[in-house]
């Protein structure tokens, strides 16, 4: 029997495994956080939604429970510029008191790897005002447990973003939201240039990440219209509901999942425009580079002018091969 409390003893010293409620912070488990996708992000709607790394740099497996129902195992810490916390999201606080079973699995992460997953921030914290907040993130590997102490199960703790919510969109006097840079912090105005300059601020907007400027000539309710399902669908819907729509739509561009307009190109040469008072097209030559070739692509997109702005309301693609 002293034999084999000597091996576990060793076992332990050395960090053969680190169990649940170690205190993983300074064994090598790191927990990170950033913004999945960063935005101008709004008072009202918004989802806010951050991308939760934990990350094993130690020579052992560490292992923890996480909660099919993740705010049994996540939690945020929100502060104002004057260190004042943000109350919790009120369908937080009903998920974490109600009776019920929190269903679980034990995560294994090997040295050297990580396990990420993203959550909406909103879901955890009310933001009722805009300002400047700091936002924290913490691990509970042994759950998130109302009768449990600060501390006491192991807790990891991640590093603090900087986090910016603005006031409500600006409706400009057309009707359509006005966009907000997120790099200045400016209101982008559409402007009075020509159909190529649109399409060249689209593509330049794209590979730069610049979601705000990539949106601002598109008009996306007629792009909708495009797909005879979701034109009827459109037709069909309320007012809220269509704004639901196009926001759904913006999501998915944002996801490159529908529309190859939101692939990075290499590079793209403009090869021809050709436009009357009121309908312009702008044919395009883009480059996608990939590991040993080079994909060439003929996009041709479709302008309508409204209001003596152009707008991007089509496109076409043409695959012309590889080079």
């Amino acid at each position: 029997m002293r034999n084999k409390r000597y091996w576990v003893a060793l076992l332990v010293l050395f960090g053969v495994i680190i169990p649940f409620g170690a205190d993983a912070s300074e064994s090598g488990i790191s927990l990170n956080i950033r913004f999945f996708d960063r935005r101008v992000y709004r008072v009202s709607y918004d989802p806010i939604f951050i991308h939760i790394t934990i990350a094993n740099n130690s020579p052992s497996t560490y292992r923890f429970k996480l909660a099919d129902d993740r705010v049994f195992s996540l939690d945020f810490d929100v502060r104002t510029a004057t260190n004042r916390p943000l109350e919790q999201a009120s369908q937080l606080i009903r998920r974490r008191t109600q009776s019920q079973q929190v269903f679980f699995r034990e995560i294994a992460v090997e040295p050297g790897e990580s396990f990420s997953f993203v959550e909406d921030l909103r879901n955890y914290v009310n933001i009722p005002d805009p300002g400047s907040f700091v936002v924290r993130a913490s691990i509970h590997p042994e759950l998130i447990r109302t009768a449990a102490l600060p501390g006491d199960d192991g807790m990891l703790e991640s590093n603090r973003l900087s986090l910016s919510v603005r006031p409500p969109t600006v409706i400009g006097p057309d009707g359509i939201p006005l966009e907000m840079d997120v790099v200045t912090g400016a209101v982008l105005v559409r402007e009075r240039i020509p159909p190529d300059q649109v399409v060249e601020y689209m593509i330049t907007a794209r590979q730069r990440s610049q979601w705000e400027r990539f949106f601002l000539y598109l008009d996306l309710e007629t792009m909708l219209a495009r797909d005879a399902v979701r034109n009827r669908r459109w037709i069909a819907e309320s007012e809220e509901g269509r704004r639901r729509m196009v926001e759904q739509y913006r999501e998915e561009l944002r996801n490159n999942t529908t529309d190859g307009i939101s692939v990075i190109p290499t590079d793209f040469e403009i090869e021809r425009t050709q436009y009357t008072s009121f309908e312009g097209t702008v044919t395009v030559l883009q480059r996608f580079a990939f590991n040993n070739f080079t994909e060439l692509k003929r996009y041709t997109y479709y302008l309508s002018m409204r209001d003596n702005i152009w707008t991007i309301v089509d496109y076409s693609v043409n695959n012309l091969g590889t080079e």
